[in-house]
């Protein structure tokens, strides 16, 4: 049986940094993708960001290429935006994001930091 031990810090931001995620809906975002998460076989640690990005800590499935895992959260995500958020139809995600692997002695101290 294969083993491993990958925890990401995910971020990835609104097009043009376009401040639409204002709360509640940047939680209701983020409880969105953690059942995305869960769907792609993933685990969302924690979730968080601002009016214009999200962070997020995940530990993702060993057979999960991260690119494409990144993709499904932005685009099935975006979809749901945009039906759940009427006034945010136009909601795009940029096309690039950031991704660092985080080792076990630090996730805490990033769990921190996403929460805050």
């Amino acid at each position: 049986m294969s083993y491993t031990s990958l925890f990401y810090h995910i971020v990835f931001s609104t097009k043009q940094r376009r401040r639409m995620l204002r709360e509640p809906i940047r939680q209701r975002v983020i409880e969105y993708v953690g059942g995305i998460v869960r769907n792609l076989k993933g685990q969302l640690l924690r979730g968080g960001g601002h009016d214009d990005h999200l962070h997020l800590v995940t530990v993702l499935h060993p057979t999960s290429n991260l690119s494409q895992f990144i993709s499904k959260l932005k685009s099935n995500s975006t979809r749901w935006i945009r039906n759940a958020e009427p006034a945010l139809g136009a909601f795009e995600w940029q096309d690039e994001y950031a991704a660092f692997t985080v080792s076990r002695s630090a996730l805490p101290r990033v769990l921190r930091y996403v929460e805050k």
